[in-house]
């Protein structure tokens, strides 16, 4: 009887346990995912009308003329294509820099690895300030040039370390194998280590491809006088703060939106149309976090 009342207490604990915990996700998805809808709600509605309020998960009267006076500047398709480009190119070169010097401190034979790290853990803490910073990019040949977005970005201590520590834990086994098989370092960093390091390889390069996505301070400072490398964040900050200034003159915010356009519809626009990439590129390495994880590893 006490086994049976046990067995019926404990049937009861666990469905209230997975009714409570359907409700708290439920809850925290509502939490999470209402202020996102809610801005793509605000842009795709009538400015005019969004100003009275009232406004949740559905637009009211749809309009997209927030995105046309978005999308509408001039130098706006230059800009994303300096964009997407940086992000690109800077994602495949700071991952492809900050994994091959993590496989070299990672390695037991290499020399000075302890003190290399400590020195690359001190650049997290000391900067050099914003003028040395800038002259030294000036003096280099950088400013006034699309590498100014990507050479400096190359290499990033809080990467390195992070790949480092993944790469730590993978077995030396694998390595003393390839060895006795006559492999290099190179061809084990590329054909042994790498594979197995998918999953840190996609969060490092997710974080690397947002920071490009979303900079907009050195298109500011190193390229402000040249259109030809502005940034697509620089432009819609641009926007913002002239549509801020504006105080809502919606007559002056823009020539193809007249008078159906707001400052908060506007910048729930642009707010879109700078976050809409990212997140269609996470699914895509979301995948990467797990696989690799336990591909063919060796028993110590």
């Amino acid at each position: 009887m006490i086994k049976q009342s046990s067995s019926a207490f404990d049937k009861v604990g666990d469905k209230i346990f997975v009714v409570c915990n359907t409700i708290f996700m439920i809850l925290f998805c509502v939490i999470t995912l209402y202020p996102v809808l809610n801005t793509v709600a605000l842009s795709l509605n009538d400015g005019t009308d969004a100003v009275r309020g009232g406004i949740y998960l559905w637009p009211r009267i749809w309009s997209l003329k927030n995105y046309a006076t978005v999308l509408g500047k001039e130098t706006i398709v230059t800009a994303a294509i300096v964009t997407v480009a940086r992000t690109i190119i800077g994602t495949l070169l700071a991952l492809f820099t900050n994994a091959l010097l993590a496989f070299v401190v990672s390695r037991k034979k290499f020399l000075f690895k302890s003190q290399l790290s400590l020195f690359w853990v001190l650049t997290m803490y000391i900067n050099g300030g914003l003028i040395p910073v800038l002259l030294l990019y000036k003096n280099l040949g950088l400013t006034s040039s699309f590498w100014v977005y990507v050479i400096p970005g190359m290499i990033s201590a809080f990467n390195m370390l992070v790949i480092r520590t993944f790469m730590q834990g993978i077995p030396d086994s694998l390595e003393e194998s390839a060895q006795l098989d006559g492999a290099g370092y190179f061809t084990i960093f590329v054909r042994i280590i790498s594979p197995l390091c998918m999953p840190v390889y996609a969060t490092v390069a997710l974080f690397v491809a947002v920071y490009q996505w979303n900079s907009w301070f050195d298109a500011m400072l190193y390229n402000r006088m040249n259109t030809e490398y502005t940034t697509l964040q620089y432009e819609l900050m641009k926007l913002l703060s002239s549509v801020m200034q504006q105080g809502g003159n919606a007559n002056q915010i823009g020539d193809a939106a007249s008078n159906t356009v707001t400052p908060t519809t506007v910048r729930a626009a642009a707010t879109v149309a700078t976050m809409a990439p990212i997140i269609a590129l996470y699914p895509f390495l979301q995948r990467y976090f797990v696989t690799g994880l336990t591909i063919g590893g060796v028993k110590e």
